[in-house]
């Protein structure tokens, strides 16, 4: 299945619905944004929607209404950014600069719970604007979130408040530093001052969102993650929000440009 395409006449965008309804490429005035193109390695190429769950969750564990569930693991010996990124996703609905795509949960992907999640994409000419929700069956916890992989860029202007630390199994913890230390990242921060810029050359990307937290990875020497998120790694553990069956969870995240 090919990528589906958004076009402005300063922008274009592809979205591969097909492997896991993620931004392949998006390009401004002819320049690259977006790393890779990897679909036998899901984790490290385009912007992928993390559904249900964001970041990883420690040994694949999680407690919920006095439960203990096992989720798949899928980063060796973590689950990490939900099922979305790896399933195929099915167009519901396409317009000229919209784009509106679902994919089950909890439909023998190791899920626990039953739902949909659901994502939308609106291209204009300085912004593309990305919405998830997670609509439950039942009542379930859930974080939702956007894993971008930008081209390596030259600065990025990133400012928070609060930083949460990692133990000895590189998962977040409750323990929180302000303030922060300077990068190199992989880690989760809340009181971050939006929007935060991403700088290549004289071209400048701004990126908002409706999440209170975010997750920084600057350490590859050909990309930077910059990534909005409802909650820190490991929130299944730490602060999940609760979705309600007719309640659906939304959240939304902006890059914005000058041409």
């Amino acid at each position: 299945m090919k990528p589906l395409q958004l076009k402005t006449d300063t922008a274009c965008v592809l979205i591969d619905a097909h492997h896991g309804g993620r931004i392949a490429s998006l390009k401004v005035d002819g320049r690259e944004l977006i790393a890779g193109n990897e679909p036998g390695n899901p984790l490290h190429w385009g912007s992928y929607p993390m559904v249900p769950w964001v970041g990883r969750i420690r040994r694949g564990r999680f407690m919920y209404d006095g439960v203990e569930h096992l989720l798949p693991i899928n980063m060796d010996p973590h689950a990490i950014h939900g099922t979305g990124f790896t399933r195929p996703w099915k167009v519901t609905s396409e317009g000229s600069l919209a784009l509106e795509i679902e994919t089950p949960i909890g439909d023998g992907d190791g899920w626990p719970f039953a739902g949909v999640a659901r994502q939308r994409f609106e291209l204009e000419r300085t912004s593309l604007t990305c919405w998830i929700e997670v609509h439950a069956t039942v009542t379930m916890p859930a974080a939702v979130g956007w894993h971008p992989w930008f081209v390596k860029p030259d600065a990025v202007d990133f400012k928070a408040g609060v930083m949460y630390l990692r133990d000895d199994d590189y998962v977040c913890t409750a323990e929180t530093v302000s303030p922060v230390p300077p990068p190199p990242w992989d880690d989760s921060f809340t009181d971050v001052l939006q929007p935060v810029s991403i700088r290549w050359g004289d071209f400048t990307v701004q990126i908002s969102s409706s999440c209170d937290h975010w997750v920084v990875y600057d350490m590859p020497d050909h990309a930077t993650c910059v990534e909005p998120q409802s909650g820190p790694s490991n929130t299944l553990n730490l602060r999940p929000a609760i979705v309600e069956p007719g309640e659906p969870f939304v959240h939304w995240m902006r890059f914005s440009w000058d041409t």
